[in-house]
């Protein structure tokens, strides 16, 4: 497979490039891979066969002549310039949290990500209403000197890029390796017999745990050998009601 799963900022982003030179690249390894006007470094996070059964979990189609290419094993210099502008994150958080608050725009920054090389930054942030963000960008641009793009996130890919621990004692599924997050309602926990307790059924996002949907596909099949309007059941033991 010609397509490399590269991994950023600790996992919290996932990309396919094209290893049009079929470089062998190992697991965890640091690779330099095209950005924007420039170059970002990131993780390998997935090589060969497997490959292809993410990108069709994913929808991506492999020979989409978008997908941007890997362009070497990342040199010192590269894995250096790399350190420093990542050193830049929290400083540069904290600065447009700063603006966004002069400005009185109604919205909340979740994170920065500043490319490799330094020339770009996204700034990711939550929002209930639709912002106006052209004068706050202006002032990004100049005050960090790259070039700036705004994404909106949910309030579940919040969660996954803060982190956590789980009320089940292991670390959040959507910061490890959840991608997909489908819509849980209340009717997955009825049809499991739970308890219809939000505090209990909530995860750390305030949204219905995703996890709600693990064995709902289970609890349904076994229900429809369940019979009908039965008061009355003849056990081995006797009869329950």
């Amino acid at each position: 497979c010609k397509i490399i799963e590269v991994t950023f900022n600790q996992g919290s982003r996932k990309e396919f490039f094209r290893n049009n030179t079929l470089q062998y690249f190992e697991k965890g390894e640091y690779i330099t891979v095209e950005g924007v006007n420039g170059f970002d470094v990131g993780e390998v996070a997935l090589t060969g066969e497997m490959v292809r059964l993410q990108m069709k979990k994913k929808g991506v189609d492999e020979f989409n002549p978008d997908l941007k290419k890997v362009l070497r094993h990342s040199s010192e210099k590269d894995v250096e310039l790399h350190k420093q502008n990542k050193s830049r994150e929290k400083e540069a958080l904290a600065r447009s949290r700063a603006v966004a608050r002069q400005l009185n725009i109604q919205m909340k920054l979740i994170e920065v990500e500043i490319q490799s090389d330094g020339k770009k930054a996204t700034f990711f942030y939550t929002a209930e209403d639709r912002v106006d963000f052209r004068e706050m960008i202006k002032i990004y641009a100049s005050e960090f000197k790259v070039k700036v793009e705004m994404r909106q996130i949910g309030i579940r890919q919040e969660a996954a890029k803060v982190g956590g621990i789980g009320s089940c004692g292991r670390e959040l599924c959507c910061s490890t390796w959840l991608n997909d997050f489908k819509s849980v309602t209340t009717t997955a926990a009825r049809y499991q017999n739970l308890s219809i307790n939000q505090t209990k059924l909530s995860g750390q996002c305030g949204r219905l745990k995703c996890c709600l949907n693990y064995e709902l596909d289970t609890y349904m099949d076994a229900l429809q050998h369940f019979p009908d309007n039965a008061e009355m059941l003849q056990t081995v033991k006797g009869t329950a009601s």
